[in-house]
């Protein structure tokens, strides 16, 4: 009973810390910045944090059961596996469908995989690190998606999986894709890195194919500082990521559990001696990925705020697409994918061919004036000093997706930004436009 009047207090404490040591600041045009993204959080999340230390359970733990529960109720799957980025996710997605136990439908060493020329590299790199061909598709504009289309032009005798992002929370045409794995038997994987919350047709993205996978890093929807979930409905697919993340054993046990599956002891498999103990045999060849309870107990408190950054981040969308609309000459503004409702990672423009200035020449007056700006990750990926050299395959000539590499960059839309903010980054774009243009 003490320790826990000690630690009721100490939490106490500790949303008083909070509501000091973060409270908002003013905003002052040209000096405050206008970040592209970061962590928006108050005294709930602090005492999670801290709750979850006081605990001194260092692995997965409590909290990571209790956020991939929630999780899964919010997304209507029935699996949610937490792990320690995105990035990691992606790895783990693809990995998983390497499995053996797959059998005829196991991905091999030079099996091809459709993906997205512009996009984040580690959607990408996970083909790479599994000896596979990534098929480097070209993107749509204005909605920076690939089209089932443009896929369907990319299939070979050895495709045999589909991994694409939704572009900074814009839905590809899920449906389409869709039906298109199906017909040909092949895996689709959804990056829902930034696009928690999106919806396609009422349907939240995330849920359509075989695998998706989450980041919580601070830029993304929510955040556990580092942290990322892959989603399936399918037990068996859990029960192989499961695998991958946990040192590729055999064994399901929770951390500090054992025995669960009842016969520990009564397992005979590959060459090893009956009976030899399950929590030491290894089915794959896996990491390590797990996060910690802490990272866990931050998710717990951002997954309430969910419903309330979605909105927020559509709104201030809304805000820079009305007050960037004018400028349309000038800039190919961002176009939602039809019946597809985004929860916006962010506000991407693309500065067209023929303006009398260019990209570089804006995203430096933004630097100056103290306002965020990011380009579309890798722009052309077949561009990148990494991946020269590999068994890459490009299926056209990829036009659009060095228009990105050459024009495109983004704004931020996260729940920090108040109007006011906003305002600034519409007059100083304007401004700016204004500078070239006498009309």
């Amino acid at each position: 009973m003490e320790t826990d009047a000690l630690r009721a207090e100490i939490l106490r404490l500790v949303a008083d810390y909070a509501a000091q040591a973060f409270a908002p600041r003013p905003f002052v045009p040209g000096v405050s910045p206008v970040p592209v993204s970061g962590r928006v959080f108050d005294g709930d999340e602090v005492q999670h944090l801290v709750d979850a230390a006081l605990d001194f359970w260092l692995t997965t733990g409590r909290f990571a059961e209790q956020f991939e529960g929630a999780f899964a109720r919010f997304l209507g799957v029935r699996h949610a596996l937490l792990c320690n980025s995105g990035s990691s996710a992606n790895l783990l997605a693809v990995t998983a469908l390497t499995s053996p136990q797959l059998g005829k439908r196991a991905l091999r060493p030079g099996d091809e995989v459709l993906t997205a020329a512009a996009g984040f590299p580690t959607t990408v790199n996970p083909i790479v690190q599994n000896q596979l061909v990534p098929v480097l598709v070209d993107v749509d504009l204005p909605g920076y998606n690939v089209s089932a289309q443009r896929l369907a032009e990319a299939l070979s005798p050895r495709t045999r999986a589909i991994i694409l992002a939704h572009t900074l929370g814009n839905p590809f045409e899920l449906e389409a894709v869709r039906a298109l794995a199906q017909e040909h038997d092949l895996w689709l994987i959804e990056d829902t890195c930034d696009a928690l919350g999106s919806r396609y047709r009422g349907q939240l993205t995330g849920t359509f194919g075989d695998l998706a996978t989450f980041s919580f890093y601070p830029a993304h929807h929510i955040t556990m500082g580092e942290g990322g979930c892959v989603v399936t409905q399918q037990p068996r697919l859990k029960k192989i990521v499961e695998s991958f993340r946990d040192w590729g054993r055999d064994c399901w046990c929770a951390p500090g559990q054992d025995n669960t599956c009842g016969k520990r002891f009564d397992w005979q498999l590959g060459q090893l001696p009956y009976g030899y103990d399950h929590k030491y045999t290894y089915s794959h060849i896996g990491y390590n990925l797990k996060l910690t309870d802490m990272q866990a107990a931050v998710g717990v408190a951002q997954l309430q705020k969910l419903p309330d950054f979605i909105a927020a981040r559509r709104r201030n969308w809304q805000y820079l697409y009305d007050g960037l609309k004018p400028l349309e000459e000038f800039f190919l503004l961002p176009q939602a994918t039809p019946d597809s409702e985004p929860a916006w990672f962010g506000f991407l423009l693309t500065v067209r061919p023929g303006a009398p200035f260019e990209r570089q020449h804006l995203i430096r007056r933004l630097d100056e004036a103290r306002i965020g700006t990011r380009l579309l990750f890798g722009g052309n990926l077949a561009r990148q000093p990494a991946y020269q050299g590999l068994p890459l395959r490009l299926s056209g000539t990829l036009e659009n997706s060095d228009l990105v590499m050459e024009r495109s960059f983004w704004l931020g839309v996260y729940p920090g930004l108040s109007n006011e903010m906003l305002a600034y980054v519409v007059q100083v774009i304007s401004d700016f436009v204004r500078h070239f243009s006498p009309k």
